[in-house]
């Protein structure tokens, strides 16, 4: 598996992958294309902001999204968000995802992060220790989430 920044000819595979994939809620409105490559062109603006794709057979099978925030704690280290962690359901269970995790946390000691967060939508057992085996904790702290 290839693993990169996402690019513009990506679109199509990122779409099937995070609706088909990802979402519990799918869009209801049709998404549009070109809207999608004008928000990953500005994605790509921002050095701190990670789209990174696994490809296999020139498809995109796997991505996750890395996020570094600067910061003026933790003697001015910056930290990180991961999010959006998915992996089509015909490639699971090959060591694509966490090879995807352990590249953005490559990203996020590059950046001197003192830590990434990451949360998940998932009660299943196998979702969790999926992440507690990749390095994530669940015991050091509580998350909380605002639906805006």
């Amino acid at each position: 598996m290839e693993i990169r920044e996402a690019i513009a000819d990506d679109i199509d595979d990122l779409q099937e992958l995070y609706i088909k994939h990802l979402t519990q809620d799918p869009p209801k409105e049709p998404q549009i294309k070109e809207e999608w490559i004008s928000h990953l062109e500005e994605i790509k603006l921002n050095k701190d902001y990670h789209l990174i794709v696994g490809v296999v057979n020139g498809k995109v099978v796997s991505s996750v999204t890395l996020v570094v925030i600067r910061n003026l704690t933790h003697n001015l280290r910056p930290y990180a968000v991961m999010e959006n962690v998915v992996t089509h359901y015909d490639y699971r269970n090959r060591g694509y995802a966490s090879k995807m995790i352990q590249y953005a946390a490559d990203i996020a000691k590059r950046e001197n992060c003192y830590k990434i967060m990451l949360m998940t939508g998932s009660k299943k057992e196998s979702t969790l220790n999926f992440y507690k085996n990749n390095g994530f904790s669940d015991k050091e702290k509580t998350a909380f989430l605002m639906r805006l």
